[in-house]
């Protein structure tokens, strides 16, 4: 793999080899594409994807997941497939979400969900554009840049020119939980990608984009405690968490939600970083080096009687948010924040039904922590980049 143009390893920083880091980054890929423990597949129709194994589904999620992966590592024999089966099975070409993705199906392609959920969306978008500036756009449904263009029109546009509605709110450009609710959910916010979808979305939509990458960033120093550094799955778009039941308690700070760390360190990776949310990531990491990590907590730091069902996937995202947190002003915090790198390191990849969530989450720290988690690619030859 070729090293992030920011050419910051957080991993050589703290003292390990780069042998042992390009080997860690290459058992990341094999463990979840290759090995014993793998969840991606190849289907009959030559097309591949990669299955909750804690659901027996194949959700948007992994599969935008493994898309991101697969253009991270130069795979485009695997983007392809795994692409093709999105189409093939997931797109919704007609009805009110039509132009969407039905974000949960079976293995084998039957029984779709009715409905989107705009994490998937976003991650598609930023696959896609990617995958452009690695290798080049093709035709048909391997016209990448025209994909993601087209996928950010609906998202953006959509209820205005046909039934349906979009998948952003169009005055404070925040990000919504599914299309029809006015709430959001924190770790769907990602800047650091609204900011590329600022130079490659239609050119009328690029001040929208510009104008969402701000106000996430807003949003999640609001969603984030101060002194917990905690934020609730859902929340409104004030940042104070959902507390009613439609789905579930998603108040607290449970599975969605660890991603949200992650994603505070990657734009801090990409771009500057931003100090409040820098300061947040630190808050979270002092308070779990203190508590019980086992345990699931309100965002206030209020311990719940429920235990973490993701604890690889949140010591993950937790360790990427170090890429924030050494930049964070609050004492100690470039010292913990080498404490949960060196936690990762040490921190085998996850076995078993649940492995699915966790081990994307470790992929994208250690792609992340190691200064492999790029934007920005030098095309390749062919015969290089089909192996």
């Amino acid at each position: 793999m070729e090293k992030n143009e920011t050419g910051r390893s957080l991993f050589a920083q703290c003292g390990y080899a780069q042998a042992d880091i390009d080997a860690r980054v290459a058992q990341v890929w094999h463990e979840i594409f290759e090995g014993p423990n793998k969840f991606y597949w190849e289907s009959e129709d030559g097309l591949g994807y990669v299955m909750d194994t804690g659901n027996d589904d194949v959700r948007t999620e992994g599969m935008s997941y493994a898309m991101m992966l697969a253009v991270q590592y130069d795979r485009q024999d695997v983007f392809d497939r795994l692409w093709g089966w999105v189409m093939k099975y997931m797109y919704m070409v007609e009805g009110h979400h039509a132009h969407y993705f039905s974000w949960s199906v079976k293995p084998d392609g039957s029984e779709r969900a009715d409905g989107p959920a705009p994490d998937g969306e976003e991650y598609f978008a930023m696959d896609l554009f990617l995958a452009h500036r690695r290798w080049g756009s093709r035709e048909g449904v391997y016209d990448y840049a025209a994909r993601a263009r087209e996928l950010l029109h609906y998202c953006v546009h959509k209820g205005r020119e046909e039934a349906g509605e979009p998948m952003w709110n169009a005055d404070n450009h925040l990000i919504k939980f599914i299309p029809e609710t006015e709430w959001s959910d924190p770790s769907y916010h990602l800047p650091h990608f609204y900011e590329v979808f600022a130079q490659y979305a239609d050119d009328a939509d690029r001040p929208f984009w510009n104008e969402a990458a701000a106000a996430s960033r807003t949003y999640l120093a609001l969603a984030c405690d101060e002194h917990t550094g905690m934020n609730g799955e859902y929340a409104l778009y004030d940042g104070t968490p959902y507390t009613e039941e439609r789905f579930g308690r998603h108040d607290w700070f449970f599975s969605d939600a660890y991603r949200t760390a992650g994603n505070i360190g990657l734009d801090a990776l990409w771009n500057d970083a931003e100090p409040v949310l820098c300061d947040r990531v630190a808050a979270l990491q002092r308070f779990f080096l203190t508590h019980d990590r086992t345990s699931v907590y309100e965002v206030d730091g209020t311990a719940v009687d429920e235990r973490v069902l993701h604890p690889v996937g949140f010591l993950a995202a937790t360790a990427q948010g170090s890429l924030a947190a050494m930049h964070a002003a609050l004492p100690d915090a470039e010292r913990n924040a080498r404490v949960w790198v060196h936690m990762l390191w040490n921190t085998p990849m996850r076995v078993g039904c649940r492995r699915y969530y966790d081990n994307f989450l470790y992929a994208f720290a250690i792609l992340a922590l190691s200064g492999n988690y790029r934007r920005e690619f030098e095309r390749l030859r062919t015969a290089q980049r089909n192996q």
